[in-house]
């Protein structure tokens, strides 16, 4: 890997310094940027050449104390020597290839952790951070699952459904599948937010997981960070499944970003009164894969996958008549960071459109077989269980009957018991 460590080269300083002065601002380091051709020659220019571009007057004021710029950048340089965090610079091959194809691509990230889980296929799972037993349940299991297929778990490290999900990703016997997930944060990579959160960051961390930031280190929660923290999760991700969420929830915000990227968004169903679905219910109206199983989700988001390098395939062996170049059929969009990140769009082009199912992800598992006499009773299951009480109803069999029953799919390793309820394995 060829992430910064330790020793930032001038046009990283610059770029760092520019970032820190604009405050983390997308809007105000891509225009600087454009107007200069790069982060040197912007963070050069006067502050009356700033103020002709009608940058925020705090843009300025810290663009008038270089040296206090300079002493935060060597603090930053100092936590790299000290291994406190890492850095990746957009313009690096190591910058995960899909956030250079969102809108707004962050110039820097800084992460603890593996960053190779940047680079692996990736599947977000986000909801409420006040879900009910079931969802948190729901979310552990799916995430769990998918980590299993092979996946690379990706949620915001919020309370609720986001930790719920971390946890289904780390929870992992096979030593193979262990840190599979990444934490994308709405605050600087060394703030612990919400409160009590260091432990399941080292979790993640310790497992060989990932977490990132865009933002500079210290910076605190605020609203207007949390949105950003949803694009990157988007942006990283293949597909999103929303487990449960309010109708004003974050996770519609990332629904949402998932869906202008182009990509596809899963939500799980729940009864029409529970109030905390009903963001889960809206986004199925408006058009979201409704899912009850994760093997749903393997299943769509995998012919995705092999649909997209079909087509690639097939759109590298046509040729543009005109330039005699071949033709590409997704290009990356272009940063306002000039020349180096789009040689590094340029170098990474035909990776990210030839982007192949991971070896290790396993495809739809074949179905059981059931014995004749037990077929009733298991079609009565679902992945989410059944209470005894229902399957009576459902079944009509009895008590005696339907126990013994249960008890020959479990042995069989078809079904499992989980607080009560008999479900499909």
């Amino acid at each position: 890997m060829t992430a910064v460590t330790a020793s930032l080269s001038d046009d990283q300083r610059a770029i760092l310094s520019l970032w820190y002065e604009v405050n983390a601002s997308l809007s105000a380091y891509h225009k600087l940027v454009t107007s200069y051709g790069n982060a040197q020659l912007a963070w050069q220019a006067t502050v009356e050449a700033w103020k002709q571009l009608g940058l925020h007057h705090t843009h300025l004021k810290r663009h008038e104390q270089p040296d206090q710029t300079r002493a935060s950048i060597d603090k930053i340089q100092q936590a790299l020597v000290d291994s406190r965090y890492s850095l990746l610079f957009a313009d690096q091959p190591d910058y995960p290839i899909q956030l250079l194809q969102i809108y707004d691509p962050p110039p820097l990230l800084f992460f603890r952790g593996n960053s190779a889980r940047l680079h692996q296929a990736q599947i977000a799972i986000v909801g409420s951070r006040k879900p009910t037993a079931h969802a948190q349940k729901i979310t552990f299991d799916m995430a769990q699952y998918l980590a299993q297929s092979g996946y690379i778990i990706t949620s915001g490290l919020a309370i609720g459904v986001d930790k719920r999900a971390h946890l289904g990703a780390l929870a992992q016997t096979d030593q193979d599948y262990q840190g599979r997930t990444i934490g994308v944060m709405g605050t600087g990579i060394d703030v612990n937010y919400p409160n009590h959160r260091d432990q399941l960051f080292a979790q993640i961390v310790d497992q060989g997981g990932c977490i990132i930031s865009e933002l500079l280190p210290h910076t605190q929660p605020h609203k207007h960070t949390f949105p950003r923290r949803n694009r990157l999760v988007a942006g990283l991700s293949l597909a999103t499944i929303v487990t449960e969420a309010t109708i004003k929830s974050g996770s519609l915000i990332t629904a949402r970003l998932t869906s202008e990227q182009g990509k596809q968004v899963f939500a799980i169903p729940s009864h029409i009164d529970n109030s905390n679905a009903e963001g889960c219910h809206h986004l199925i109206r408006e058009g979201a894969t409704l899912i009850y199983h994760p093997e749903q989700v393997l299943e769509d988001v995998n012919a995705q996958l092999d649909y997209d390098n079909r087509s690639y395939n097939a759109s590298s062996a046509t040729t543009d008549l005109s330039n005699d170049q071949p033709a590409i059929s997704h290009s990356p969009k272009v940063s306002s960071e000039g020349s180096d990140v789009e040689k590094s769009h340029s170098r990474s082009l035909s990776t990210a459109n030839n982007q192949q199912k991971p070896s290790n992800i396993k495809s739809t598992r074949s179905a059981p077989v059931i014995p004749e006499h037990l077929t009733a009773i298991y079609e009565q299951l679902d992945w989410h269980g059944q209470d005894l009480d229902a399957l009576i109803v459902a079944t009509k069999l009895e008590p005696s009957q339907l126990i013994g029953q249960l008890m020959e799919l479990e042995l069989m390793g078809i079904i499992s018991v989980q607080g009560g309820r008999y479900l499909r394995v």
